[in-house]
């Protein structure tokens, strides 16, 4: 298919590279362009020097780019991606944001007879370099239908939740439980070592019982070896966990656990920890300061 990837990020560059190696036509666009130059080295394809000239033609666009700001830019500002769109088009937003800028996305596409969908992912970027992620959509039955095959390129599990939005609002759901998830394993590793056990022997027998998780699987040892320079970080999860806490306001959903989280990683960032994984929350407990 002739597609279109929009930001080349830490997840968009891989993401859109398995689209190439699929052997579909895409054209990349990236506010860098000395970052689409290099993914075109990599993967072949071409670039365009706007979101519109990017789209122009795209049976289906997709972007993966910051925040509510950056996806009202990218689509619908000036050389947004819409004024490039044909009618039928489909637009896949993979992007963390609210769900009430996917809303405002959708109904922005509509009297232009595209189809936009919130498809936001989890699996971080091991996830989007090996082609394994989790993605979660909101949308319409019939596009979703249509761009399906192509978002399996890079995905082990493709769901479509319910509405416009709902993609977004099961990606809150995913950041709420990890946030709990890595504050509880932090705490029994630290404790493990405290008692004076082998906190990775201790890992590897309970990963085979109830406590087990993905986080425990693959963040436990390198917690307990203190190795915090990759994955997801801390900047990223403050930035999604503030998106759960404005729609839980809306909501009247209680998020006491999460909002204590929060703040243990503001304090990592306040140590110089923004760009650590999230996994560092450990750190807080080896040394309170």
């Amino acid at each position: 298919m002739k597609l279109a990837f929009l930001g080349l990020g830490v997840m968009g560059y891989p993401m859109a590279g398995h689209l190439a190696r699929a052997g579909h036509d895409v054209t990349v666009y990236n506010r860098t362009p000395a970052k689409a130059l290099q993914w075109i080295g990599k993967f072949g394809g071409k670039s365009a020097p706007t979101p519109a000239a990017a789209a122009t033609g795209a049976e289906i666009v997709l972007m993966c780019v910051g925040n509510d700001h950056d996806v009202r830019m990218v689509i619908n500002g000036p050389d947004g991606a819409l004024s490039g769109m044909a009618a039928g088009a489909i637009l896949v937003d993979h992007t963390t944001a609210s769900a009430e800028v996917a809303r405002e996305m959708h109904a922005a596409a509509a009297p232009k007879d595209v189809a936009f969908l919130d498809a936001p992912v989890s699996g971080g970027q091991a996830g989007a370099e090996t082609g394994k992620l989790t993605i979660m959509v909101g949308g319409d039955g019939a596009p979703f239908s249509r761009a399906e095959p192509v978002l399996a390129t890079y995905a082990r599990a493709v769901t479509l939740m319910g509405t416009s939005g709902s993609g977004q609002l099961t990606k809150m759901v995913n950041q709420i439980c990890i946030a709990g998830l890595v504050q509880a394993l932090a705490e029994g590793i630290q404790f493990a070592a405290r008692a004076g056990l082998d906190p990775e022997a201790v890992l590897d027998v309970i990963s085979k019982g109830a406590a087990q998780s993905w986080q425990m699987e693959n963040r436990g040892k390198t917690m307990a070896a203190d190795k915090f320079d990759f994955g997801f970080a801390v900047d990223w999860m403050r930035k999604d966990l503030a998106i759960c806490f404005a729609e839980a306001r809306a909501n009247g959903a209680a998020l006491p656990v999460t909002a204590v989280v929060d703040q243990f990683y503001a304090r990592v960032q306040a140590r110089g920890g923004g760009r650590w994984d999230t996994s560092s929350l450990i750190r807080l407990l080896r040394d309170p300061q």
